[in-house]
């Protein structure tokens, strides 16, 4: 049977979409884009960021969607845990449907494969950096290091390369870090992780494998998220 994704992504992100269907092939994926200015999301923009999006949430078709994924990784963690339970909660009860948010899928898996230091590249800035390290560090994982591109707006942050992330993730990955996570579902990671695992000999996330990864653990029941 084929499985029929919902995404939900800033209007922006032209990366997420094609990454899903590469990491759950056989997939079908309809794709909500969520009205955003032109710079990168931060504390003060997100309300009206999570207010439209559980307004766009309302046009889902139950009965060709299996699950939602909520995917853009800043508007899940900047509130923190609890808010961001609290969006995957609400989402569910509009679409009728199970949820998994991108922040949240970083955690579980991050759990799964028993990480407590990680490392890890962005794309943003301080303040959103420290909202993530934050995150992180309230759900029981250290950030060993971490370093980011600090695009300034959405122009930026569309350039960024998986050379560049390749690049840098070589540059931040840490002999004390159990595990590399590349944090923004606009970054392209898809044809670099394999690599990058192999040369580290530890695993290497991003944000779009880990919301792929959580996805199908959910709909094998494997997990329990909000429906």
């Amino acid at each position: 049977m084929t499985l029929k994704l919902g995404l939900m992504v800033p209007a922006n992100n032209t990366t997420m979409e094609p990454e899903m269907l590469a990491w759950m092939p056989g997939a079908v994926c309809t794709t909500l884009r969520i009205p955003r200015g032109p710079g990168l999301l931060g504390p003060e923009e997100i309300p009206a960021y999570v207010a439209q999006a559980l307004e766009l949430a309302s046009s889902y078709d139950r009965a060709n969607t299996d699950i939602v994924a909520y995917g853009c990784t800043a508007a899940g963690f900047i509130g923190g845990p609890a808010q961001d339970e609290d969006i995957q909660t609400e989402l569910a009860r509009i679409t009728g449907k199970p949820v998994v948010t991108t922040a949240s899928a970083m955690i579980e898996v991050l759990r799964h494969i028993g990480a407590r230091r990680v490392a890890v590249v962005t794309p943003y800035l301080d303040l959103v950096n420290a909202r993530l390290r934050a995150y992180l560090e309230q759900s029981g994982i250290v950030v060993a290091e971490l370093a980011s591109f600090n695009a300034a707006t959405t122009d930026e942050l569309a350039k960024i390369t998986p050379a560049q992330i390749a690049a840098l993730a070589r540059e931040t990955m840490t002999p004390d870090a159990d595990a590399m996570f590349i944090a923004c579902s606009q970054l392209p990671t898809k044809d670099i992780m394999d690599d990058l695992a192999h040369e580290f000999g530890k695993p290497v996330w991003s944000s779009i494998k880990a919301t792929a990864w959580h996805a199908e653990q959910v709909l094998a029941g494997h997990d329990t998220v909000a429906a």
